[in-house]
């Protein structure tokens, strides 16, 4: 992912975290504007991780990268207030794009995603 961002110059990575206590953490005292999370991380899942982080930096920008595809598990994530939703599997097409949209205030979800009622 990293790899990805840093063909950016505008764009900053300022963390790496392990385990989704740590991204709370971080979150927290760092206040990034955007934020990657993952569903599946240790210690906390990406979602408990994404409802702390609302709360506790609620203007960070929270976009889900991760291998499931279920449109529950999609929309899951939007009603906590994900900006953006990226399948692993799409991450070197679609990362960038979906970084640029959520930046500019604007929702993004990889192709193929969309169900009934999402987005």
């Amino acid at each position: 992912m990293c790899s990805i961002l840093e063909k950016r110059p505008n764009l900053r990575v300022i963390c790496e975290v392990s385990d989704g206590q740590e991204a709370v953490q971080n979150a927290e005292e760092l206040k990034p504007d955007l934020i990657l999370l993952d569903i599946a991380l240790p210690t906390l899942d990406g979602f408990a991780a994404a409802r702390q982080i609302r709360k506790l930096a609620p203007e960070c920008r929270i976009i889900f990268v991760s291998l499931e595809s279920s449109t529950d598990i999609v929309q899951e994530a939007f009603n906590i207030g994900a900006w953006g939703y990226v399948l692993k599997t799409k991450a070197a097409f679609d990362l960038l794009t979906a970084v640029e949209a959520v930046v500019e205030g604007k929702q993004f979800v990889s192709d193929g995603l969309f169900g009934p009622g999402l987005l």
